[in-house]
Protein backbone atom coordinates (compact mmCIF):
# COMPACT_ATOMS: atom_id res chain seq x y z
CA UNK A 1 0.00 0.00 0.00
CA UNK A 2 2.91 1.89 1.24
CA UNK A 3 4.64 1.61 -2.32
CA UNK A 4 1.22 2.43 -4.25
CA UNK A 5 1.02 5.82 -2.29
CA UNK A 6 4.20 6.65 -3.13
CA UNK A 7 4.36 6.14 -6.51
CA UNK A 8 1.53 7.88 -7.36
CA UNK A 9 2.41 10.74 -4.99
CA UNK A 10 5.81 10.46 -7.04
CA UNK A 11 4.26 10.21 -10.63
CA UNK A 12 2.39 13.82 -9.80
CA UNK A 13 5.17 15.18 -8.37
CA UNK A 14 7.60 14.48 -11.32
CA UNK A 15 4.95 15.35 -14.07
CA UNK A 16 4.70 18.46 -12.26
CA UNK A 17 8.65 19.02 -12.08
CA UNK A 18 8.68 18.56 -15.78
CA UNK A 19 6.18 21.03 -16.87
CA UNK A 20 7.72 24.29 -14.64
CA UNK A 21 10.73 23.62 -15.31
CA UNK A 22 10.32 23.31 -19.07
CA UNK A 23 8.11 26.73 -18.03
CA UNK A 24 11.42 28.27 -16.28
CA UNK A 25 13.52 27.10 -19.19
CA UNK A 26 11.44 29.17 -21.99
CA UNK A 27 10.77 32.25 -19.74
CA UNK A 28 15.10 32.03 -19.04
CA UNK A 29 15.71 31.32 -23.18
CA UNK A 30 13.35 34.29 -24.07
CA UNK A 31 14.94 36.79 -21.24
CA UNK A 32 18.40 35.95 -21.25
CA UNK A 33 19.92 39.04 -23.10
CA UNK A 34 17.95 41.37 -20.91
CA UNK A 35 19.02 39.54 -17.92
CA UNK A 36 23.01 39.64 -18.57
CA UNK A 37 22.68 43.43 -19.46
CA UNK A 38 20.62 44.58 -16.59
CA UNK A 39 22.77 42.68 -13.98
CA UNK A 40 26.26 44.50 -15.37
CA UNK A 41 26.16 47.89 -12.87
CA UNK A 42 26.85 48.51 -9.19
CA UNK A 43 27.27 46.09 -6.17
CA UNK A 44 23.60 45.83 -4.80
CA UNK A 45 22.45 45.47 -8.66
CA UNK A 46 24.51 42.30 -8.73
CA UNK A 47 23.70 41.22 -5.64
CA UNK A 48 20.08 41.94 -6.15
CA UNK A 49 19.73 40.45 -9.76
CA UNK A 50 22.27 37.24 -8.57
CA UNK A 51 19.95 36.59 -5.71
CA UNK A 52 16.86 36.76 -8.20
CA UNK A 53 18.42 34.69 -10.58
CA UNK A 54 19.10 31.98 -7.96
CA UNK A 55 15.57 32.17 -6.50
CA UNK A 56 14.13 31.18 -9.74
CA UNK A 57 13.31 27.38 -9.22
CA UNK A 58 15.36 24.59 -10.86
CA UNK A 59 19.19 25.43 -11.43
CA UNK A 60 19.00 27.21 -14.45
CA UNK A 61 19.33 30.79 -12.75
CA UNK A 62 22.32 28.97 -10.89
CA UNK A 63 24.14 27.94 -13.96
CA UNK A 64 23.73 31.62 -15.26
CA UNK A 65 25.51 32.95 -11.72
CA UNK A 66 28.01 30.99 -12.62
CA UNK A 67 28.83 31.95 -16.36
CA UNK A 68 28.34 35.65 -15.27
CA UNK A 69 30.94 35.02 -12.43
CA UNK A 70 33.38 32.72 -14.47
CA UNK A 71 33.10 35.86 -17.12
CA UNK A 72 34.11 38.27 -14.95
CA UNK A 73 30.49 40.06 -14.65
CA UNK A 74 29.76 39.40 -10.92
CA UNK A 75 31.93 39.53 -8.16
CA UNK A 76 32.63 36.45 -5.65
CA UNK A 77 30.25 37.69 -3.25
CA UNK A 78 27.55 37.66 -5.71
CA UNK A 79 28.16 34.36 -6.75
CA UNK A 80 27.41 33.45 -2.82
CA UNK A 81 24.60 35.59 -2.82
CA UNK A 82 23.14 33.69 -5.50
CA UNK A 83 23.88 30.41 -4.40
CA UNK A 84 22.07 31.13 -1.21
CA UNK A 85 19.05 32.44 -2.99
CA UNK A 86 19.26 28.50 -4.87
CA UNK A 87 17.01 25.97 -3.97
CA UNK A 88 17.97 23.13 -6.91
CA UNK A 89 15.45 20.97 -8.66
CA UNK A 90 13.98 20.49 -4.94
CA UNK A 91 12.05 23.87 -5.07
CA UNK A 92 9.81 22.50 -7.78
CA UNK A 93 8.64 19.69 -5.42
CA UNK A 94 8.52 22.39 -2.30
CA UNK A 95 5.72 24.56 -4.96
CA UNK A 96 4.08 21.53 -4.98
CA UNK A 97 3.91 20.57 -1.85
CA UNK A 98 3.66 23.35 0.29
CA UNK A 99 3.50 26.86 -1.85
CA UNK A 100 2.81 28.78 0.83
CA UNK A 101 5.86 28.06 2.98
CA UNK A 102 8.16 27.35 -0.10
CA UNK A 103 7.27 30.91 -1.10
CA UNK A 104 7.93 32.58 2.41
CA UNK A 105 11.00 30.04 2.26
CA UNK A 106 12.08 31.47 -1.30
CA UNK A 107 11.81 35.19 -0.15
CA UNK A 108 13.94 34.72 3.09
CA UNK A 109 16.98 33.21 0.51
CA UNK A 110 16.17 36.03 -1.40
CA UNK A 111 16.95 38.92 1.25
CA UNK A 112 19.46 36.96 2.69
CA UNK A 113 21.42 36.09 -0.24
CA UNK A 114 21.36 40.03 -1.21
CA UNK A 115 22.74 40.78 2.64
CA UNK A 116 25.22 38.24 2.76
CA UNK A 117 26.53 38.30 -0.93
CA UNK A 118 27.92 42.24 0.34
CA UNK A 119 29.22 40.45 3.69
CA UNK A 120 31.21 37.76 1.37
CA UNK A 121 32.73 40.73 -0.51
CA UNK A 122 33.63 42.50 2.54
CA UNK A 123 35.50 39.47 4.37
CA UNK A 124 36.88 38.74 1.22
CA UNK A 125 38.55 42.51 1.61
CA UNK A 126 38.97 42.37 5.29
CA UNK A 127 40.83 38.72 5.48
CA UNK A 128 42.43 38.82 2.37
CA UNK A 129 40.82 36.00 0.61
CA UNK A 130 42.18 34.77 -2.67
CA UNK A 131 38.76 33.91 -5.15
CA UNK A 132 40.19 32.67 -8.60
CA UNK A 133 40.87 35.01 -11.25
CA UNK A 134 38.75 36.17 -13.57
CA UNK A 135 38.48 34.49 -17.22
CA UNK A 136 37.23 36.26 -19.57
CA UNK A 137 37.22 33.77 -22.24
CA UNK A 138 35.72 30.40 -20.40
CA UNK A 139 33.05 28.85 -21.21
CA UNK A 140 31.02 26.86 -18.71
CA UNK A 141 28.72 24.19 -19.96
CA UNK A 142 25.29 25.85 -19.85
CA UNK A 143 26.71 29.08 -22.04
CA UNK A 144 27.76 26.21 -24.85
CA UNK A 145 24.38 24.70 -24.68
CA UNK A 146 22.29 27.98 -24.53
CA UNK A 147 23.65 29.15 -28.18
CA UNK A 148 19.95 29.40 -29.92
CA UNK A 149 18.99 30.29 -33.48
CA UNK A 150 17.71 33.81 -33.56
CA UNK A 151 14.41 34.47 -33.25
CA UNK A 152 13.77 31.53 -32.22
CA UNK A 153 11.15 32.25 -29.47
CA UNK A 154 8.94 34.04 -32.32
CA UNK A 155 8.78 31.13 -34.77
CA UNK A 156 7.74 28.46 -32.22
CA UNK A 157 3.89 30.54 -31.77
CA UNK A 158 2.65 29.16 -34.90
CA UNK A 159 -0.18 26.47 -36.42
CA UNK A 160 2.77 26.12 -39.00
CA UNK A 161 5.44 24.90 -37.02
CA UNK A 162 3.16 22.62 -34.94
CA UNK A 163 2.19 20.94 -38.54
CA UNK A 164 5.96 21.17 -39.33
CA UNK A 165 6.92 19.27 -36.10
CA UNK A 166 5.09 16.24 -36.85
CA UNK A 167 5.24 15.50 -40.79
CA UNK A 168 8.24 13.44 -39.30
CA UNK A 169 8.12 13.73 -35.58
CA UNK A 170 10.90 12.34 -33.84
CA UNK A 171 11.08 9.97 -30.78
CA UNK A 172 12.58 12.30 -28.51
CA UNK A 173 9.66 14.31 -29.35
CA UNK A 174 6.83 11.48 -29.39
CA UNK A 175 7.87 10.94 -25.77
CA UNK A 176 8.05 14.45 -24.23
CA UNK A 177 4.54 14.98 -25.85
CA UNK A 178 3.27 11.93 -24.32
CA UNK A 179 5.04 13.18 -20.84
CA UNK A 180 3.64 16.58 -20.73
CA UNK A 181 -0.11 15.17 -22.02
CA UNK A 182 -0.06 13.11 -19.01
CA UNK A 183 -0.25 15.70 -16.63
CA UNK A 184 -3.54 17.10 -17.45
CA UNK A 185 -4.81 13.77 -18.49
CA UNK A 186 -4.31 11.63 -15.68
CA UNK A 187 -5.24 15.28 -13.60
CA UNK A 188 -8.42 15.82 -15.12
CA UNK A 189 -9.24 12.12 -15.14
CA UNK A 190 -8.58 12.46 -11.58
CA UNK A 191 -5.87 9.62 -11.28
CA UNK A 192 -3.19 11.93 -9.92
CA UNK A 193 -3.69 14.69 -7.65
CA UNK A 194 -6.70 16.55 -5.89
CA UNK A 195 -9.52 14.53 -6.09
CA UNK A 196 -12.02 17.37 -6.94
CA UNK A 197 -11.70 20.59 -8.80
CA UNK A 198 -10.18 22.79 -6.65
CA UNK A 199 -7.42 25.70 -7.39
CA UNK A 200 -5.36 23.27 -6.88
CA UNK A 201 -5.97 21.00 -9.66
CA UNK A 202 -7.03 24.03 -12.05
CA UNK A 203 -3.45 25.49 -11.40
CA UNK A 204 -1.80 21.78 -12.17
CA UNK A 205 -3.87 21.47 -15.41
CA UNK A 206 -2.89 24.67 -16.79
CA UNK A 207 0.50 24.47 -16.18
CA UNK A 208 0.35 20.98 -17.70
CA UNK A 209 -1.31 22.44 -20.90
CA UNK A 210 1.43 25.43 -21.43
CA UNK A 211 3.92 22.86 -21.02
CA UNK A 212 2.32 20.96 -23.85
CA UNK A 213 2.49 23.55 -26.37
CA UNK A 214 5.47 24.55 -25.94
CA UNK A 215 6.30 20.63 -26.59
CA UNK A 216 4.35 20.90 -29.38
CA UNK A 217 5.47 23.98 -31.53
CA UNK A 218 8.92 24.12 -29.83
CA UNK A 219 11.48 23.40 -32.79
CA UNK A 220 13.69 20.64 -33.14
CA UNK A 221 17.14 22.06 -31.42
CA UNK A 222 15.07 23.82 -28.69
CA UNK A 223 13.33 20.25 -28.02
CA UNK A 224 16.93 18.08 -28.48
CA UNK A 225 18.85 20.31 -26.35
CA UNK A 226 16.95 21.71 -23.79
CA UNK A 227 13.99 19.62 -23.09
CA UNK A 228 15.05 15.89 -23.62
CA UNK A 229 19.16 16.85 -23.25
CA UNK A 230 18.66 19.21 -20.22
CA UNK A 231 15.28 18.68 -18.66
CA UNK A 232 14.27 14.53 -19.29
CA UNK A 233 17.83 13.30 -18.78
CA UNK A 234 19.50 15.15 -16.67
CA UNK A 235 17.09 15.95 -14.35
CA UNK A 236 13.48 14.12 -14.59
CA UNK A 237 14.68 10.50 -13.91
CA UNK A 238 16.43 11.80 -10.85
CA UNK A 239 14.08 14.14 -9.47
CA UNK A 240 11.29 11.21 -9.95
CA UNK A 241 13.88 8.22 -8.33
CA UNK A 242 14.92 10.71 -5.15
CA UNK A 243 11.12 11.66 -4.62
CA UNK A 244 10.14 7.86 -4.56
CA UNK A 245 12.44 7.13 -2.52
CA UNK A 246 11.87 10.04 -0.25
CA UNK A 247 8.42 8.85 0.03
CA UNK A 248 8.36 5.06 0.39
CA UNK A 249 10.97 5.77 3.46
CA UNK A 250 9.01 8.13 5.20
CA UNK A 251 5.48 6.65 4.39
CA UNK A 252 6.98 3.10 5.48
CA UNK A 253 9.01 5.15 8.30
CA UNK A 254 5.37 6.93 9.52
CA UNK A 255 3.77 3.58 9.22
CA UNK A 256 6.21 1.26 11.26
CA UNK A 257 8.74 3.73 13.03
CA UNK A 258 8.04 6.15 15.50
CA UNK A 259 10.27 9.10 13.29
CA UNK A 260 8.54 11.90 15.10
CA UNK A 261 10.11 10.88 18.58
CA UNK A 262 13.67 10.54 17.04
CA UNK A 263 13.67 14.16 15.57
CA UNK A 264 12.18 15.36 18.82
CA UNK A 265 14.64 13.87 20.71
CA UNK A 266 18.08 15.10 18.52
CA UNK A 267 16.84 17.99 16.97
CA UNK A 268 19.90 20.35 16.84
CA UNK A 269 21.58 17.20 15.23
CA UNK A 270 19.25 16.89 12.88
CA UNK A 271 19.77 20.94 11.93
CA UNK A 272 23.80 20.32 11.32
CA UNK A 273 23.04 17.06 9.26
CA UNK A 274 20.58 19.19 7.30
CA UNK A 275 23.96 21.84 6.47
CA UNK A 276 26.30 18.82 5.94
CA UNK A 277 24.04 17.23 3.52
CA UNK A 278 23.73 20.49 2.10
CA UNK A 279 27.49 20.41 1.18
CA UNK A 280 26.55 17.48 -1.33
CA UNK A 281 26.78 19.31 -5.24
CA UNK A 282 23.42 17.63 -6.30
CA UNK A 283 19.92 17.82 -6.42
CA UNK A 284 18.16 15.06 -4.55
CA UNK A 285 19.65 15.00 -0.75
CA UNK A 286 17.86 17.70 0.01
CA UNK A 287 14.43 15.67 -0.64
CA UNK A 288 14.92 13.88 2.59
CA UNK A 289 14.17 17.18 4.44
CA UNK A 290 11.88 18.41 2.14
CA UNK A 291 9.27 15.34 2.35
CA UNK A 292 10.10 15.71 6.44
CA UNK A 293 8.74 19.10 6.31
CA UNK A 294 5.84 18.26 4.58
CA UNK A 295 5.11 15.62 6.77
CA UNK A 296 5.69 17.97 9.88
CA UNK A 297 8.40 15.97 11.15
CA UNK A 298 11.03 18.99 11.20
CA UNK A 299 10.39 22.58 12.05
CA UNK A 300 10.78 25.57 9.26
CA UNK A 301 14.51 26.55 10.57
CA UNK A 302 15.73 22.53 9.65
CA UNK A 303 14.32 23.42 6.25
CA UNK A 304 15.28 26.93 5.84
CA UNK A 305 19.01 25.64 7.05
CA UNK A 306 18.86 22.91 4.13
CA UNK A 307 17.66 25.29 1.53
CA UNK A 308 20.52 27.78 2.59
CA UNK A 309 23.69 25.91 2.21
CA UNK A 310 22.76 23.55 -0.41
CA UNK A 311 22.14 24.79 -4.57
CA UNK A 312 21.18 21.68 -6.16
CA UNK A 313 24.05 20.71 -8.82
CA UNK A 314 24.18 24.62 -9.87
CA UNK A 315 27.86 24.74 -8.55
CA UNK A 316 29.21 21.78 -10.34
CA UNK A 317 30.53 24.22 -13.06
CA UNK A 318 32.50 26.00 -10.31
CA UNK A 319 34.30 23.39 -9.46
CA UNK A 320 35.25 22.01 -12.64
CA UNK A 321 36.92 25.87 -12.80
CA UNK A 322 38.68 26.35 -9.50
CA UNK A 323 38.18 23.68 -6.28
CA UNK A 324 39.39 26.73 -4.30
CA UNK A 325 36.73 29.28 -5.26
CA UNK A 326 33.99 26.25 -4.34
CA UNK A 327 35.20 25.34 -1.26
CA UNK A 328 35.13 28.93 -0.48
CA UNK A 329 31.52 29.36 -1.50
CA UNK A 330 30.52 26.51 -0.05
CA UNK A 331 32.19 26.91 2.93
CA UNK A 332 31.10 30.83 3.66
CA UNK A 333 27.31 29.12 3.10
CA UNK A 334 27.65 26.84 5.90
CA UNK A 335 29.12 29.18 8.32
CA UNK A 336 26.26 31.67 7.36
CA UNK A 337 23.72 28.79 6.84
CA UNK A 338 24.54 26.68 10.22
CA UNK A 339 24.58 30.79 12.15
CA UNK A 340 21.28 31.67 11.10
CA UNK A 341 19.70 28.17 10.55
CA UNK A 342 20.54 27.55 14.11
CA UNK A 343 19.23 31.27 15.08
CA UNK A 344 15.88 30.87 14.19
CA UNK A 345 15.73 27.07 15.43
CA UNK A 346 16.86 29.04 19.06
CA UNK A 347 13.39 31.00 18.96
CA UNK A 348 10.74 27.99 18.30
CA UNK A 349 10.72 28.08 14.39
Amino acid sequence: MEVLISLKHSLLISFLVFAMMLLTDFVDHAGRQRITAAIQGGCLRQYTLASFLGSTPGCLGAFMNVSLYLHGIISFGAIVGGMIATSGDEAFVMLVQFPKAALVLFALLFVCGIFFAWVADKMVLLFHLTPSAYCAKQQCGYCRSSRYEKNHVGRMFSSAGIIDNFRRPSLARLFAVTLAAGLPCLIILGKIGPPSWDWKRIIFTTVGLCALFIVLSCSEHYLRDHIWNHIIKAHLFRVFLWTFGALLFFNTGLAYWNLNAVVDRHPGLVLIFAAIVGLIPESGPHLIFVMMYAQGLIPFSVLFTASFVQDGHGMLPVLSFSIGDYLLIKGLNLVFGLALGGAIFAVGL
